[in-house]
């Protein structure tokens, strides 16, 4: 979960220093508890034929999953210590990870040239980008579905301030995977829930399904329950003419 230019030496200092395993960073649940609840909102909107993008995929825990499903299933971060991580922890080499800045147009037009038309999974990476970022990933993010290819994307509502800052505040300080995340300077910057919509028809893109999904955490309350991230998701499509 790491895509901006803007922040890459944060991420690679995050990355770098993130405890090894599955579920030992705040938003890395179980794909049983993430992607896969996501599935049945997408599925029917991907061409199970095109090659998938898990764009910020971190390490790689929902890009294999999507790599059991799918033909073809490319995880990139803008984290060199990311993409190596995901690769040791996919020994059965599910997927490919490539080391991609979605800001940079040089890099996802080089991946759109080799890989073509994609479908495009994206699991809370805007609201952790620098504001001025957002519309270059965007317009990268158009450029890699091209024609056929179509974006799944899951963002922090408003509202998810509150349930970040219940934590931030706890009596012993926020707990430790909260405070790695503000120790690295990649702490989520505000994003009305309108401007995502507003981003995508900008860059020629339109909703075709949208709704509310709780984000699942690692983060576990006194009373044994996950902490969950009330987000935002749609799927978009090129916009025809």
């Amino acid at each position: 979960m790491s895509a901006s230019r803007h922040g890459s030496t944060a991420w690679e200092g995050f990355w770098r220093d993130a405890p090894a395993g599955e579920g030992e960073v705040f938003w890395d649940a179980a794909p049983a508890q993430a992607v896969a609840l996501h599935l049945p909102l997408f599925e029917e909107h991907f061409d199970a034929g095109l090659p998938v993008i898990d764009l910020g995929c971190g390490n790689g825990t929902q890009t294999r999953f999507l790599a059991e499903r799918y033909p073809r299933v490319i995880g990139i971060d803008v984290s060199a210590s990311a993409i190596d991580r995901a690769r040791c922890e996919d020994p059965a080499h599910l997927a490919e990870y490539r080391q991609v800045d979605a800001v940079d147009t040089g890099q996802t037009t080089a991946l759109h040239e080799d890989v073509g038309d994609a479908n495009v999974y994206m699991r809370g990476v805007l609201h952790q980008c620098a504001p001025e970022d957002r519309p270059a990933i965007v317009a990268n993010i158009a450029r890699l579905l091209g024609a056929r290819g179509r974006l799944f994307l899951v963002e922090p509502s408003e509202d998810a301030k509150n349930v970040l800052m219940s934590l931030v505040q706890r009596p012993g300080g926020p707990p430790p995977r909260v405070r790695a995340i503000f120790q690295h300077g990649i702490a989520p910057a505000e994003m009305p829930d309108g401007s995502i919509p507003d981003l995508l028809t900008t860059h020629g893109l339109e909703t075709a399904g949208s709704g509310r999904l709780p984000l699942i955490t690692t983060e576990i309350r006194p009373d044994g329950t996950a902490v969950e991230v009330p987000t935002n998701w749609l799927v978009a499509r090129p916009r025809t003419a």
